[in-house]
């Protein structure tokens, strides 16, 4: 009887393991806006599903560190869901307040940029399997706008 369940369960998970999943791609970092309390950041994650049908999305989760710091972080609950058998464009706004841009000032004093490190979580409920996590992250520099850009 043993034998018999190690197979049935060989053969499951063999079947799973071949099953298509949504893929992600994240964009970079850019800002938005700026004002005197933050600076709004944005993303997009851009998330292909395989499947002919809608899938619908839990949540979105994400954090932004730089310098070793985590800068931002945050949930996006029940952002809608995934297009059937398309790319699905969704938005990842961050804020980042002034104060914590300040503390990471070395790094872009040096060359007036910052670099980043952004993970993001897509929560997905897929049909039969339930709730599947799709990391994924990016790491690169967003250039800082200088008084002349700003003016």
């Amino acid at each position: 009887m043993a034998q018999l369940m190690g197979k049935a369960k060989d053969l499951f998970a063999d079947k799973i393991a071949g099953v298509k999943k949504p893929e992600a791609d994240l964009t970079d970092l850019t800002i938005k806006n700026v004002n005197r309390d933050t600076a709004t950041f944005h993303s997009t994650l851009n998330v292909h599903n395989p499947y002919s049908h809608s899938i619908p999305i839990c949540e979105i989760s994400f954090t932004l560190k730089s310098a070793g710091r985590e800068i931002a972080s945050g949930t996006i609950p029940d952002p809608g869901s995934l297009k059937g058998d398309d790319i699905t464009k969704l938005e990842v706004p961050l804020k980042v307040p002034y104060s914590i841009l300040m503390s990471i000032m070395k790094d872009v004093g040096r060359d007036w940029d910052i670099d980043y490190d952004m993970c993001i979580k897509l929560t997905i409920d897929l049909p039969i399997f339930g709730n599947f996590t799709l990391p994924v992250s990016k790491k690169g520099e967003v250039k800082l706008p200088t008084l002349s850009d700003i003016f």
